[in-house]
């Protein structure tokens, strides 16, 4: 069982509070608050401040168990399961426009965040020095704080451009923003993460398991260094100096062999496997976590991590078999068959792979990568009925007769390679067992791996070009895979971008690495094989997301200038 000391072991009740003490009244403002939950009263006590930083975490566990990972609309994935719909990143024609409910929702998403960082850093900085054991533990929550808000920007500069800067806590109504200079929101950004490498943790020295370190901040600062280098390359050696901090300045590593209390339900298992294994994540033995957001099923609050609803295929409406009895009856639950199988989950195909980062980037070492495994990726399913002639023989679209269903081995929505041993929690359902879950487990989410930061590090060595110190970074990622290491000829940013999918895909905001080498718009038309809508029908101005509309035309003492093309 995780041991979590409390991270969330309560509703994350103040996290939302702290945006109500807003009014746009000054006598309002100046009154002495009597209530507890007003900034003034919550940061007096160490443990009001507590309350404040697990609300940050809370909120960035939510963004992560949204939308961003699915990376829709990319050369990496589409909407399998309405893919003629005009849902999120579907059609950039009729998704991608200023009154998008969706866009709306993700940019006041990423503000939340912001505001309430900035509301525990200003809580912090007024409060009494009597409530902390040394400056050195004031610093390491304030730094904490700063960290949370540099991670917001990170999404909002890198997918809308120059955005508001705030840099205080809001306590009125605000109509006067105006944009900020992508430069200004970085420097911002640096200085946070600078101050967090200063002043947090250690790795292994945090207050609570889950708590944020140095480690992370370096990994923030490297990623931030990057995203700016391709237009000053000045910042690509500073990314590698970054990214070596976390490399080779703490006692992270690659895991190499099994560890862990992994159930090899299909019969094989590997290290890989063993990283996304219930409980696996923030074991002491794994030293390649850096960060991940947390889910428990057994405390109020804990959550549920969405990875199976959102990635895997809805097998459970394929309908019939070719002999006309039901395909898949599922689990036989309560005197009954349920229709969905406790192996895979409740799944709906929101995020369907792209021919490219399901086939593509696995030709070259098809059977011996071992993220390729068949208990990684699963690529075969069965029949599941014993009423069938067909039961528990492969699922074989060319049995059906023509013109029922089209003669290929893997669908838009009910049959596609299913990246199970990463997003899905096999026979490990803790909550709704008749619906298999309902899509849901409870595993923890890397927000941070050690292998991203040798990708990214190998990034800037490519465009520093020292490739030979590029192509043994991936190496160590390949190595561990057991596929062919590459050689230093080879390396260029594409192989970089097959290497993330290999290693990142459901992990990485594929939407940030795109835009900051400058090829979105190429590789998502390219890639994108959504069936309806191929590339997305993505537009070279929607590199950038439109700025919503209603902040334009809420802002009325200064004017926000829409993004291009919108």
């Amino acid at each position: 069982m995780k041991k979590y000391s409390g991270l969330f072991s309560k509703k994350c009740l103040f996290a939302i509070l702290v945006l109500m003490f807003s009014s746009c009244s000054e006598d309002i403002l100046n009154e002495t608050p009597l209530d507890f939950f007003s900034p003034e009263n919550a940061f007096n006590s160490l443990a009001g401040i507590r309350q404040g930083i697990n609300g940050l975490y809370c909120d960035v566990r939510s963004l992560k168990n949204g939308l961003l990972e699915g990376s829709l609309g990319s050369d990496v994935c589409y909407n399998g399961e309405n893919p003629g719909g005009n849902t999120q990143m579907v059609n950039y024609i009729t998704c991608m426009i200023p009154t998008d409910i969706n866009l709306g929702n993700l940019w006041n998403s990423f503000y939340s965040l912001i505001q309430k960082a900035n509301v525990v850093i200003e809580g912090i900085n007024n409060s009494d020095d009597a409530i902390w054991a040394s400056d050195a533990q004031k610093n390491a929550y304030l730094a904490e704080a700063m960290l949370f808000r540099a991670f917001g920007y990170r999404y909002l500069v890198m997918l809308w451009g120059d955005v508001p800067l705030v840099t205080e806590a809001i306590h009125s109504i605000k109509i006067d923003l105006v944009r900020a200079p992508k430069a200004d929101v970085f420097k911002l950004m640096e200085e946070d993460l600078i101050f967090g490498i200063a002043n947090l943790p250690e790795p292994g020295e945090e207050e609570n398991v889950g708590r944020i370190n140095q480690g992370v901040a370096a990994h923030l600062l490297c990623e931030t260094y990057i995203n700016q280098a391709y237009l000053n390359p000045s910042k690509f050696q500073l990314a590698v100096d970054a990214a070596s901090k976390v490399i080779d300045g703490y006692n992270y590593a690659l895991m190499t062999e099994r560890f862990g209390s992994t159930v090899d339900v299909f019969g094989s298992g590997d290290v890989f496997l063993d990283l996304f294994a219930y409980g696996n994540q923030y074991l002491p033995e794994n030293r390649e976590c850096i960060w991940a957001v947390q889910f428990e099923p057994f405390i109020t609050g804990g959550y549920r991590n969405m990875s199976e609803y959102f990635f895997g295929p809805a097998y459970f409406r394929l309908g019939n078999a070719p002999d006309g009895k039901k395909a898949i009856r599922g689990d036989f639950v309560d005197g009954a068959y349920t229709g969905y199988s406790d192996t895979l989950g409740r799944c709906v195909s929101y995020f369907r792979p792209t021919s490219y980062a399901a086939y593509f980037v696995w030709r070259s070492d098809w059977y011996n990568d071992i993220r390729n495994a068949k208990h990684n990726i699963k690529r075969d399913f069965y029949f599941d009925n014993p009423e069938s002639i067909y039961d528990k023989q492969k699922i074989d679209f060319s049995l059906y007769p023509p013109g029922t269903r089209d003669p290929i081995h893997d669908t838009c929505s009910y049959i596609y390679p299913y990246f199970i041993g990463k997003v899905g929690d096999p026979l490990h359902h803790f909550t709704e067992p008749k619906k298999a879950g309902a899509g849901r487990n409870h595993k923890d989410k890397y927000v941070i791996r050690l292998a991203e930061t040798l990708l990214l590090r190998a990034e800037a060595y490519v465009n520093l070009g020292r490739l030979d110190l590029a192509a043994a970074d991936i190496n160590k990622i390949r190595n561990r895979a057991n596929a062919t290491p590459v050689l230093p000829a080879d390396v260029n940013l594409d192989y970089i971008l097959d290497e993330r999918v290999r290693e990142l895909y459901s992990e990485e905001c594929r939407y940030i690495t795109l835009r900051r080498m400058g090829n979105m718009v190429e590789r998502t038309q390219k890639y994108c094989d959504n069936p309806i809508f191929p590339g997305a029908n993505i537009k070279d101005h929607n590199v950038l997301y439109p700025i919503p509309q209603t902040e334009i035309d809420l802002n009325i003492d200064a004017v926000i200038q829409q993004n291009p093309g919108y």
